[in-house]
């Protein structure tokens, strides 16, 4: 008998794989959530940066006569956005809470802007935008997502010791974004509007709400999410066409439908980027909130397997930030960050396939827009901030920067200066 098989013998218990245990090693080191969200994160923004290329190329080529305008655009705010996310992951966490009131004072600023005609401006329905004349207009409430997320973490940890107490689980947080939500769904922005209510919902659960409390906010924001959709034709409609989407497809049902076909015509590897068909205008809004359906149908079941992939590996790094850190703001903040892009991610993703109702919103780090685009940055550097406080993490970064300055200790001696060693030779 084989020292292994005795071993097994005695313990019961197979020995673990070499692969296992391998696996396990990489996922123990302090740095592994920093390079699982800086290499997933960055994929989903190249990836994001070719297929807004491609999905947007026959738009901008009828509205401008240039195929390129619309990409040109999005490597703008590229070019904005990095260097932001770029700051903010070299920012600490007593600077973002420094920031977390001025934040949401901002945010709520512009989203009364919207309500003040000749500055809100109207597009496909909903008044969620601020013009500043020209080209220059925002969309407040992609910045509120952020903005909120970081206020409420800041509140729930100074209010760390009183959160057994439910009435601080609850005031001033929920009146706070039930305000913001309010002046949200006044725009007519169901969609925004859903993804604060899981955010809000998802930071009661993150700080330990008690189970009647959670599933009874859950409640209470569907009985209102329900509410606003009867008060209005265009949601029932779009709640019909959900339960049926082919009942309707040359009217209502038209983008589902249509989004169904670029993914039924993928395959496994696709038709190859740049060779989408409904990017042609069978599809609206190929390059913004239905950019997976084009995914799909270029890059093929692979393809749209990957990117499911790297939103999972995002969740799992923000969730990883989240449960390693101590600092109360740090873990409310990264799971707060980490509910926001996944609750988007999934309703976004939902509506394409036609689990959920269509909703209208862009899928974080792929869809085109700025708007969306920076605070989703803002939000990804924060988490690399947070990274690097893990345990063991900044240990690991001055290991891996010192050998870049290794090479003056061959000719410099501790201690000395470089006259003394010239001389000593």
């Amino acid at each position: 008998m084989t020292i292994t098989d005795q071993s097994k013998s005695k313990t019961g218990e197979a020995p673990e794989r070499p692969w296992l245990a391998a696996i396990k090693d990489v996922l123990d080191r302090p740095l592994t959530s920093y390079h699982i969200l800086l290499g997933a994160s960055g994929l989903l923004l190249v990836l994001g940066i070719l297929m807004v290329l491609s999905a947007s190329s026959v738009q901008s080529l009828r509205t401008t006569g240039n195929s390129y305008t619309i990409f040109y655009r999005q490597l703008i705010w590229v070019g904005v956005g990095l260097p932001m996310a770029y700051v903010a992951s070299r920012m600490t966490p007593r600077h973002f809470r420094m920031l977390a009131y001025v934040a949401l004072l901002g945010s709520v600023f512009l989203l009364v802007l919207t309500y003040i005609p000749g500055i809100g401006k109207e597009v496909n329905g909903n008044t969620n935008w601020v013009s500043f004349g020209g080209p220059l207009q925002i969309q407040p409430s992609e910045f509120a997502k952020l903005a909120l997320v970081m206020w409420c973490a800041d509140l729930y940890a100074r209010k760390q010791k009183l959160l057994t107490q439910w009435k601080h689980l609850l005031v001033p947080m929920v009146p706070v974004c039930g305000l913001v939500i309010a002046l949200i769904v006044g725009q007519h922005d169901l969609g925004t509007s859903l993804v604060l209510m899981a955010v809000m919902i998802g930071m009661i659960w993150v700080v330990g709400a008690p189970t009647r409390l959670f599933v009874a906010m859950m409640a209470i924001v569907g009985a209102i999410a329900a509410f606003f959709v009867s008060q209005e034709s265009y949601r029932m409609k779009r709640v019909t066409q959900f339960m049926d989407p082919f009942a309707d497809p040359s009217n209502v049902g038209w983008q589902a439908y249509h989004a169904f076909y670029a993914l039924s015509t993928g395959g496994w590897w696709g038709v190859g980027i740049g060779n989408s068909r409904q990017k042609w205008g069978n599809l609206p809004e190929a390059h913004t909130d239905f950019i997976f359906a084009v995914i799909g149908e270029e890059l093929g079941l692979i393809g749209s397997l990957t990117v499911l992939a790297l939103f999972l590996a995002v969740a799992y790094a923000g969730v990883r930030i989240a449960t390693r850190n101590t600092d109360p703001f740090v873990r409310y903040a990264s799971a707060g960050i980490t509910v926001w892009l996944l609750a988007q991610t999934l309703v976004n993703l939902g509506a394409v396939i036609g689990l959920l109702p269509i909703v209208g919103i862009p899928l974080p780090l792929l869809s085109y827009g700025g708007s969306a685009l920076l605070p989703s940055l803002i939000a990804i550097g924060m988490l690399l901030s947070f990274a690097k406080a893990e345990p063991g993490a900044q240990a690991a970064l001055k290991e891996i920067r010192r050998p870049r300055f290794g090479w003056m200790s061959s000719w410099r001696t501790p201690g000395r200066t470089g006259r003394e060693n010239t001389r000593e030779r």
